[in-house]
């Protein structure tokens, strides 16, 4: 079994555990990210608050709203993302050995072209699964209760005029949310948002620099102990994967605020200062009638939820890595590494690519 594979799966795995503990947390930065209604900003609410609210108006379900597609997405993303990661880094390594046998280096992959590899990791992946998170980002910001979305709806009253019950219309699920995109935008829908994201490739690059930097002195350290040893454990991998994403979320997330806009349902009619045209349609209005707060909108969540799940993230796909390479070699099952051996870097941690789960596109 090829380590492209087994980094691919094991993030994959890592991804869907990491997004069933903090989905919750990302429904509702996502509706604070999309929040337009001026009137409803004159009372802000903490994030617990709104939890309880959303609970309240419109049930539990609703805080897992379009988490079927999600999982797929975040499978998917991750996937995709550690695969074409790996491949990527393959190659790097490869061209850093020759330049090695030329005198060139010491035959490890520089910090620039790790960026470039993670780079190129996020755009493949950004391209091939974005029309799944624009499916996502609808399914989280529709309100149960919204006149807008239901306008069909019955009540029943009594004869004093007092309303007993509502008749809502079908749940809104998946087909729903594509048939709305595809209503309202066609095709090219499914990729709304897809500038800002990729541009927000930057993220995992900034969050990779920071998670192997960090990596790299803590193992030195290690090494200069009277030890000897430089062995990470799964608690350290999980602080350093929180250390790392919080300072990428933080220096990207006005993309995120965009793209989530891009992707949410647009305002056809009445006020023309919701309805985004385009990227840049949308930072300028935003400016325009928000501020530059109107791109900080939900920080404190996403902060939150994001360092979480790419802890746990780090945390159990570094497990799973170890675990199924444990269980080939009990089993006498080569993994074929077209890549030098962990000579260079001392540990298999050095060599793993920063999640994406952060930059997410969520």
């Amino acid at each position: 079994m090829s380590d492209a594979l087994i980094n691919g799966l094991a993030g994959a795995g890592g991804g869907i555990i990491a997004q069933l503990i903090t989905y919750p947390l990302q429904t509702l930065n996502t509706r604070q990210q999309t929040q337009r209604d001026l009137k409803k900003e004159k009372r802000k609410l903490g994030t617990i608050e709104q939890m309880c609210q959303v609970v309240k108006q419109e049930g539990w379900e609703r805080l897992y709203g379009g988490l079927t597609p999600s999982l797929v997405g975040t499978a998917a993303s991750q996937g995709v993302y550690y695969y074409f990661y790996q491949i990527f880094r393959n190659k790097a390594e490869i061209k850093a050995l020759e330049h090695q046998k030329k005198g060139i280096g010491d035959g490890s992959v520089g910090m620039l072209s790790s960026l470039i590899v993670a780079a190129l990791a996020g755009c493949v992946n950004v391209l091939l699964t974005n029309p799944i998170w624009v499916v996502v980002t609808r399914m989280q910001t529709h309100t149960k209760n919204s006149k807008e979305d239901h306008p069909n709806r019955l009540a029943t009253t009594d004869p004093e005029g007092t309303v007993l019950s509502v008749i809502e219309p079908l749940p809104y699920g998946t087909n729903h949310a594509i048939q709305e995109v595809y209503d309202e935008a066609g095709f090219w829908g499914f990729w709304k948002g897809v500038f800002p994201t990729l541009i927000m490739v930057s993220n995992p690059s900034i969050q990779f620099m920071l998670y192997e930097t960090m990596l790299k002195k803590l193992k030195k350290r290690r090494s200069l102990s009277k030890q000897g040893n430089n062995g990470v454990t799964a608690l350290e991998i999980f602080l350093l994967g929180a250390l790392a994403k919080l300072g990428a979320t933080v220096v990207t997330y006005p993309l995120l605020v965009v793209k989530s806009r891009l992707q949410a349902k647009q305002v056809t009619t009445g006020n023309r200062r919701h309805h985004y045209k385009g990227t840049l349609d949308a930072i300028l209005k935003m400016i325009r009638y928000e501020g530059f707060s109107g791109f900080y909108k939900g920080m404190s969540t996403k902060i939150v939820q994001s360092v979480l799940a790419a802890a746990v993230l780090f945390m159990i796909k570094e497990e799973l890595v170890n675990g199924a390479r444990l269980l080939l070699v009990k089993d006498g099952i080569p993994t074929m590494k077209s890549k030098p051996p962990w000579r260079n870097s001392g540990s298999p941690h050095s060599a793993s690519p920063p999640t994406l789960y952060l930059f997410q596109q969520k």
